[in-house]
């Protein structure tokens, strides 16, 4: 990486792999199923740099000198998560009481930025996090309650990482009920308060980032050269109880609507409107960050490319392009070998970006999963910290 500004990755190359040194050419379609198959007979107990180094079966993996491996697994590696939350007391006033003691209790923990958070990220082998407001976030909130909240939110946020600076970073919270207000927020943020970027909760209100009403933020984030991370959110009420409402308790339709399988299904459809807007051949170089492994995208990637072609789409690139160009994906809670192999396969590690979905998900349980993750050294570095250090300058 010799010579790279710290955003010529994500910003500067729309094909990164092709600017690395080492990387491989992902403009190529990968033999997936080749690589999975391989996995599933040995177990997939396999170093995927080292089956590269003896042949190689699926692009994407760098291989990785003898040398370099070594010297990686001789000392400590550095680690960023990126989607780790917390709350302020006005965000739980507005948003109501915790429906069960669990959640008030997570929420007590997410509660606390200073040395409680620390001495877990420390328990756990975490060096950053960068923190966002807890879902719903503002996003399902009145212009004015959203502006105000996201604000005050932001404030409390950006002192704790001045407090805190080698520890933590930040992602906005916007009011994007109201873009004009989000625009000048999120310019507030990156310029005054040194954010990363900002997360977005899924819809506002029904309404989609692929609405024109919403690009003045696209266009400030590209500008800004900030990526937007699309949180998830339950879908709106209609397609609730359209789809997630059946024969089965309430309690089964809310978690099948939500952290059971909705609002990931909603953040992948989220992310594909958002494509098949134009919004990206409008703003090329804006990058979009999803979680849970890619929100099963990339089991449907090359279905997607199949059927929406660019024929029919008038896009000016097929809709994997994007998927490998314009978008990060970090893993989130999602400590699963399986649709990690598919994610790797599909877009290679430049595009992976480890995260807990702290205190959801346990951070010693995401370093475990980082700590076994079957790939070379180099791409482990790449998950584990390289890849935010470069897209969020850090």
């Amino acid at each position: 990486m010799k010579g790279l500004t710290p955003w010529a990755f994500p910003y500067g190359c729309l094909r990164p792999n092709k600017c690395l040194e080492g990387g491989a050419d992902m403009s190529k379609d990968m033999d997936r199923r080749d690589f999975l198959k391989t996995g599933a007979v040995t177990g997939t107990a396999f170093l995927a740099g080292d089956i590269l180094q003896k042949g190689g079966l699926a692009q994407g993996l760098v291989k990785v000198p003898k040398a370099e491996a070594a010297e990686v697994s001789g000392r400590t590696m550095r680690t960023i998560t990126i989607e780790e939350h917390f709350v302020t007391p006005d965000f739980v006033k507005v948003t109501g009481a915790p429906a069960t003691p669990m959640v008030a209790k997570l929420q007590n923990i997410a509660s606390d930025l200073g040395e409680r958070r620390i001495a877990d990220m420390d328990a756990a082998g975490i060096d950053v996090q960068v923190l966002s407001l807890n879902a719903p976030g503002v996003q399902q909130l009145d212009a004015t309650e959203a502006v105000k909240l996201a604000h005050d939110s932001n404030d409390i946020l950006a002192d704790a990482v001045r407090r805190h600076p080698t520890r933590f970073a930040g992602f906005a919270s916007l009011p994007t009920m109201s873009p004009e207000t989000a625009v000048e927020e999120l310019d507030r943020t990156v310029r005054k308060l040194g954010f990363k970027g900002a997360l977005i909760n899924g819809h506002t209100r029904g309404r989609y980032l692929d609405d024109k009403f919403f690009w003045p933020i696209l266009e400030r984030a590209e500008a800004l050269q900030v990526p937007l991370y699309l949180h998830p959110t339950p879908p709106p009420r209609p397609v609730i109880e359209a789809s997630y409402t059946g024969n089965f308790s309430a309690q089964v339709t809310n978690l099948l609507a939500t952290s059971g399988w909705g609002w990931h299904i909603e953040t992948a459809i989220h992310t594909l409107r958002i494509i098949l807007s134009g919004a990206f051949d409008r703003y090329p170089r804006l990058q979009l960050i999803i979680g849970h492994l890619g929100e099963a995208l990339p089991f449907m990637l090359p279905r997607t490319d199949r059927q929406l072609t660019m024929a029919v789409t008038k896009l000016r690139r097929p809709i994997s392009a994007y998927l490998r160009e314009n978008v990060y994906y970090t893993i989130s809670g999602f400590n699963f070998t399986p649709p990690f192999l598919d994610l790797f396969s599909e877009v290679g590690a430049h595009r992976i970006i480890f995260s807990a979905d702290y205190p959801y998900g346990s951070m010693s349980e995401a370093h475990q999963f980082l700590d076994q993750l079957p790939v070379s050294p180099a791409d482990k570095e790449r998950i584990a910290h390289g890849n935010a250090e470069l897209l969020l300058r850090l």
